[in-house]
């Protein structure tokens, strides 16, 4: 059986926009029946964020796939229910949407009418909440509601995501789209000005709740017995009201990302 591995980020994820809890499988584990994965890999994340650039993150490889419990990369989970066709998780996921005011550009906030120096940072979080994933033979679709339970933003992601699994020789292939509603505080905290940010001066900025599409593709080939190399690319389309943010580079429509590693199975 097929198993994936939850999105990496840059994200970050990635990055992004949230990494969330993804049927998209940036990267695939081994087909076989090994629990243990250990590698390493590389994000690249083009941020959308004035002069930030090219985020580049090393990320661990770590998976585990049990009965009851797994890890998958930067998530990880509870089985609740689990069957051939049907999965329902309680899920933890990194969110690597922060950022520090000192990595972006002070002239280019200035251009968009912020000065840097009333700014704050924005801070990393950790996300909980459930899963289900329904599989068969016409791929994988996969429904996930996730809060922020270390009150970064206090907001929260709904995301319906699918993929479908492609097999060409010993390399797996695996296309996917999905679809991330964020809530106002989860937008408002990462591409708004903050309250405190607006009393000393800044103009206030809130677009509330967004809809961000995405897709992505993902690849696995074994090398060897136990060795793999994993890796995929995704671009997500950021609608205007995060667009218009001016956190953001003028004209930016959205965010690419590529990934690349190599794992040992167990």
């Amino acid at each position: 059986m097929l198993k994936s591995v939850l999105a990496l980020s840059l994200l970050a994820p990635t990055t992004v926009l949230a990494q969330g809890v993804s049927s998209s499988a940036d990267l695939l584990a081994d087909a076989k029946d090994d629990r243990w994965s250990v590698g390493v890999a590389v994000a690249v994340r083009d941020s959308p964020y004035v002069g930030e650039g090219t985020r580049v993150r090393p990320l661990p490889l770590v998976t585990y796939d049990g009965d009851r419990f797994f890890w998958r990369g930067i998530s990880g989970g509870v089985h609740l229910v689990q069957s051939e066709a049907f999965s329902l998780d309680a899920v933890l996921a990194g969110r690597f949407d922060g950022f520090d005011i000192r990595d972006l550009s002070r002239a280019g906030l200035a251009r968009n009418g912020l000065d840097a120096t009333i700014l704050e940072d924005r801070d990393d979080a950790l996300d909980a909440g459930l899963a289900a994933s329904w599989r068969g033979s016409a791929g994988e679709l996969k429904v996930s509601a996730l809060a922020d339970v270390t009150n970064a933003s206090g907001g929260y992601e709904l995301a319906v995501d699918y993929a479908y699994a492609l097999q060409w020789g010993r390399t797996t292939v695996v296309p996917g789209a999905g679809v991330r509603w964020m809530s106002s505080d989860l937008v408002n905290y990462y591409y708004g000005t903050l309250d405190e940010e607006v009393r000393r001066g800044a103009p206030r900025y809130q677009p509330g709740s967004a809809v961000v599409p995405q897709v992505s593709i993902s690849f696995s080939r074994p090398v060897g017995e136990k060795w793999r190399v994993l890796g995929g690319v995704d671009y997500r389309f950021l609608p205007s009201e995060l667009t218009h943010s001016p956190l953001l580079e003028p004209d930016t429509n959205g965010s690419a990302g590529v990934r690349l590693g190599i794992s040992r199975s167990f």
